[in-house]
């Protein structure tokens, strides 16, 4: 059964470019988690989104995120090409890179869609939380490179909302008024957000961010 939102990610063991992670849940530790797979090494596309980010790392840092990579070749092949990433990118590998050849992992996270490819991993991408729950998943086609600043806004999102009784509407950015759930009563939210609120409709209460 594929993998879905709320579920436990699956826990594995794998040989990375940053030596064994005996225990992917252990290695999390308290941190979030983002893990996202490539279809192959030595493959356009995948070169410029490890380069990105390799060059975002330190957004991901800020916000208590790790990020490994995945690929279903071996790890002496992620080694050669991390040469290449830094060559053609301006940023090294700062980062580990699952070496997944028997594709273990590929396969308990659904990575492999037999209608795309039944060898190689379409580009999906997982955020875990602290509770090593799935909080999101996006799946890409193989030949469309992913947004890693469009991962960091829903990462803020699925942070700030984890904390407060908010969620946040379309578009929204970092520092940007969100949205009081529903099932958080007026009574109760005069406790929450003392300052008040602007209702467009009963269901649709429009407050600052929390800070």
């Amino acid at each position: 059964m594929a993998v879905q939102i709320n579920d436990v990610a699956p826990d594995f063991s794998a040989d990375t470019t940053e030596g064994p992670i005996s225990s992917f849940h252990s290695w999390l530790g308290e941190s979030w988690g983002v893990l996202f797979s490539h279809p192959k090494d030595f493959t356009p596309v995948c070169t410029t989104e490890l380069g990105e980010v390799a060059r975002l790392k330190p957004e991901f840092d800020k916000r208590n995120v790790k990020v490994v990579g995945l690929s279903v070749d071996p790890s002496d092949s992620h080694q050669k090409w991390a040469e290449d990433i830094r060559e053609t990118q301006g940023h090294a590998l700062n980062f580990p890179v699952i070496a997944d050849a028997d594709k273990k992992v590929s396969n308990l996270y659904g990575m492999i869609h037999p209608n795309a490819s039944d060898t190689f991993t379409v580009r999906s991408v997982f955020v875990i939380g602290p509770d090593k729950k799935v909080k999101l998943m996006i799946t890409y086609p193989a030949s469309t490179g992913r947004n890693f600043v469009e991962i960091l806004r829903v990462i803020d999102s699925l942070q700030l909302t984890a904390k407060h009784s908010v969620a946040t509407p379309v578009n929204w950015k970092q520092g940007e008024d969100v949205i009081i759930v529903p099932s958080v009563s007026d009574e109760d939210a005069r406790k929450k957000f003392p300052e008040g609120w602007k209702t467009l409709k009963p269901y649709l209460r429009v407050v600052s961010q929390p800070k």
